[in-house]
């Protein structure tokens, strides 16, 4: 099975921690060069440091604000114009959580942005490079709520659906190019995020943290949380060679808790 990205170059979004980072990680560990774009420079610093040395050159990085669509495509403009980008990652944080009848237009807007628009840009910076070479791929990192929403996350459930769904026509679009867009969907996963979500349930409930997290891990068939690296393994390996006839997918890794096929 062939599984080296040696020579490819992947830019890697949200990645100055989590998901993103480990999914950084886990491409370099197979070969390819990996520019991190985030918002904070010195944790990228760090980040970037992290990363296993490959034979393609240097790992970079680049900083840019996901609630600015227009910077992240100036940015990823910037960034193909000094080479080919074969590789895609989108990923950002989650919007902030509640009911969908309370939410106010402007949150659908913000993540609107955040979500669709910065991974509209960031796909349009790199498909020529893509294009010409005959080879790409783009992986949007989005959440089993495209499969079946989750209570309590009603603008992140509307926005995650649009963004798979603008993900599956980009797929058919492109994949005569030899360009493959696939989505990764995490379920729970131990990342800074979800402790965040855990002590905010706490707070509203009155429940413990260690009680919300036993009712959490046993909505799970595996019988706990994900971590980063595994989340980042499924986002390395959809960029392989080995993976070049799946396109167009949604792929929950959630150690089963989806209900759906």
């Amino acid at each position: 099975m062939n599984l080296s990205l040696e020579g490819r170059h992947a830019l890697v979004c949200g990645s100055s921690q989590g998901i993103g980072l480990a999914a950084a990680k886990e491409l370099a560990s197979l070969g390819a060069r990996v520019t991190l774009l985030a918002r904070n420079a010195d944790k990228l610093k760090i980040a970037v440091e992290s990363l296993p040395n490959v034979e393609s050159g240097e790992h970079g990085y680049a900083v840019a604000d996901f609630n600015k669509s227009n910077e992240v495509g100036e940015v990823a403009r910037r960034l193909a114009s000094e080479g080919p980008i074969d590789i895609l990652i989108n990923n950002t944080g989650g919007p902030a959580g509640g009911i969908i009848a309370d939410a106010e237009v402007s949150a659908f807007i913000a993540t609107f942005e955040q979500h669709l628009l910065c991974n509209h840009k960031l796909a349009q910076a790199v498909l020529p490079g893509m294009r010409e070479s005959g080879f790409g791929r783009i992986v949007n990192v989005i959440s089993t709520s495209v499969k079946a929403p989750l209570n309590g996350l009603g603008v992140s459930n509307t926005i995650r659906g649009a963004v798979a769904n603008w993900s599956k026509t980009l797929a058919n679009e492109e994949g005569k190019h030899g360009i493959r867009v696939n989505n990764v969907l995490p379920g729970a996963t131990n990342t800074v995020r979800l402790q965040s979500i855990i002590e905010s349930k706490s707070a509203k409930t009155g429940a413990s943290t260690a009680e919300i997290q036993k009712a959490m891990t046993g909505a799970i068939p595996a019988g706990r949380f994900g971590e980063a690296e595994e989340i980042g393994s499924a986002i390395a390996f959809l960029c392989t060679p080995a993976a070049d006839y799946i396109s167009g997918i949604n792929l929950p890794v959630d150690g089963g808790r989806t209900a759906s096929l």
